[in-house]
């Protein structure tokens, strides 16, 4: 399979799973943790996500340092996700921990959503500089 026709199957895959992740977060929030159906649901849509997003940084840099490549990025927004993307998977997995000794809902689960809303929100403008890559038909087409 082509390079692009790769790119397309896994941003249109982010895309979708992250629009789950962001609901399946308000879900959280509405009903402050209380359900392990529900904590369970976000970090099952949480651990695909992650999967995607290394699969999509894979895809542009394969196998090397990305700590490097992304600091030599030219523009901020892509290295500004990458750096909020590995703290809200941290957050994420610290909050993880604390919820399965406890299960209740923590001030570091909140802190981990906030970092997860501002990586959403920068992920926005990430994507919206990219939209011609989804209106692209060279793009759109698999082999």
């Amino acid at each position: 399979m082509k390079f692009l026709a790769k790119l397309k199957i896994c941003n249109w895959s982010l895309l979708i799973a992250s629009v789950m992740m962001l609901a399946s977060s308000i879900q959280l929030e509405a009903t402050r943790s209380r359900s392990a159906l529900f904590v369970g649901i976000h970090v099952f849509i949480g651990l695909i996500f992650c999967v995607l997003v290394l699969s999509h940084v894979y895809l542009h840099f394969k196998v090397s340092n990305w700590f490097l490549k992304f600091n030599k990025l030219k523009k901020p927004v892509t290295r500004i996700l990458w750096y909020i993307f590995l703290l809200t998977i941290i957050l994420g997995l610290a909050t993880l921990i604390h919820w399965l000794i406890t299960y209740n809902h923590s001030p570091l689960g909140g802190i981990h959503g906030k970092f997860g809303l501002l990586m959403f929100a920068v992920a926005i403008g990430h994507i919206v500089k990219r939209l011609y890559f989804f209106k692209n038909n060279r793009a759109n087409k698999l082999p």
